[in-house]
């Protein structure tokens, strides 16, 4: 805006120093001071200076952004070079570790230096990647040996104070970062009922949640990603709306249906509060919902994710999708189809496993792009999204 009208003042240079220095005062708080005459003075908003993010986003091509909607799966171990040449080509921005692996922080920290010395430079400058994996504990822990602790289920971390999780998981996340991760795909904020438990396949079978109540889950997720916060790890709530209600796994089942939650299901308590401590990341379900939205399953509705989890909850970071690449409830989609749907749903961050579906699901919203603009403004808003959690993680760098 123009410069700012400054009423006449008397007391010669004193004054009009002090005036000068409030305006910069003001001005260096994003706000500009505009005196109305006979009226007090009225803050309007200046416009906000650009971030980081935006000055990335400005370098990149097309296609560059286009690799920052997806998160590829690779073997902790030993990724295999198809892979890798795979996640280059088409730019992906997020690499996820899959599988096991038993060979500890420092052996882990040398794939992963190995997979960032691929990542795509915009101006000179290195996009950093964001290295992710499952690290829950229990049966789901990808990355153990020499400087990983051994992770108990979540339901047993459920029965500890929150005291002793939160400071147990900044251990954990600090093993995570010596590895060289910056992304957690955990904690579990789904609520099995008791009544349910282990007939629950994909969660209470593995006794991945914190309790059968949405008060115990509420309080035990939020102690874990607090301690990953200290440890400066992020980490992702998930599978929004929750699994708690289900039978089959997504993973391995098709037409998954939960018919019991609503948009204000106590259930989803542990999501809402996570959101409001901050959460970067929040992973959507495959399951179909149908007191919610009958017609979509979760990860292709605009209702869940941009009517509930959006609006209702007011989430403004990541969302991410569970696997697309191979789970056995979006098979009847083709790769393409599943990550425009996402997008064009809300979504952000494509995660598939199976890094060969990368080039089918790029060239499907590079398609949907050239023909719809509303999903070109969508791509802009995730982009800008994952950028600024790449940012906040401290793998982006400008000026």
């Amino acid at each position: 805006m123009g410069a700012p009208v400054r009423p006449r003042t008397r007391g010669g240079r004193a004054a009009r120093r002090t005036t000068v220095g409030l305006l910069t005062t003001v001005l260096a708080a994003g706000m500009c001071t505009v005196p109305a005459a006979g009226a007090t003075a009225r803050r309007v908003p200046t416009a906000p200076a650009a971030t980081c993010a935006d000055t990335v986003y400005a370098g990149m091509t097309q296609a560059q952004r286009v690799g920052q909607l997806f998160m590829g799966g690779v073997a902790a171990t030993h990724p295999s070079t198809t892979d890798l040449r795979t996640l280059r080509a088409y730019h992906v921005g997020s690499v996820m570790l899959t599988g096991r692996s038993t060979a500890g922080t420092t052996a882990t920290r040398n794939v992963v230096d190995g997979i960032r010395a691929g990542a795509d430079t915009v101006g000179g400058r290195q996009v950093g990647l964001l290295v992710s994996t499952d690290q829950e504990g229990g049966q789901v822990q990808v990355l153990s040996g020499p400087g990983f602790s051994v992770m108990p289920n979540a339901l047993t971390q459920g029965t500890w104070s929150t005291s002793t999780l939160r400071s147990r998981a900044e251990t954990w996340a600090r093993q995570l970062k010596a590895a060289g991760l910056d992304l957690n795909l955990a904690p579990v904020a789904d609520v099995v009922p008791a009544s349910l438990g282990t007939r629950n396949a994909p969660i209470g079978h593995f006794y991945r949640e914190y309790g059968h109540t949405p008060a115990v889950v509420t309080s035990h997720t939020g102690a874990f990603a607090a301690g990953f916060r200290t440890a400066g790890v992020m980490t992702t709530f998930k599978h929004f709306p929750g699994l708690g209600q289900v039978i089959g796994n997504t993973d391995t089942t098709a037409n998954v249906v939960d018919s019991v939650t609503t948009a204000s299901s106590s259930s989803l308590q542990p999501f809402q509060s996570g959101i409001k401590a901050g959460a970067p990341f929040v992973m959507i379900s495959s399951a179909k919902y149908t007191k919610i939205d009958s017609k979509h399953l979760a990860a292709f509705s605009p209702t869940v994710i941009n009517s509930l989890l959006r609006t209702k909850f007011g989430f403004k970071g990541v969302v991410i999708s569970d696997d697309l690449g191979q789970a056995v409830a979006v098979r009847a989609y083709t790769p393409a189809q599943r990550a425009v749907q996402f997008i064009g749903a809300g979504g952000d961050m494509v995660l598939t496993v199976k890094a060969s579906t990368v080039p089918a699901m790029v060239q499907g919203v590079q398609a949907q792009m050239a023909k719809d603009a509303s999903f070109r403004n969508k791509v802009a808003a995730s982009v800008h999204r994952v950028l600024a959690a790449k940012a906040a993680a401290g793998r982006l760098t400008c000026g």
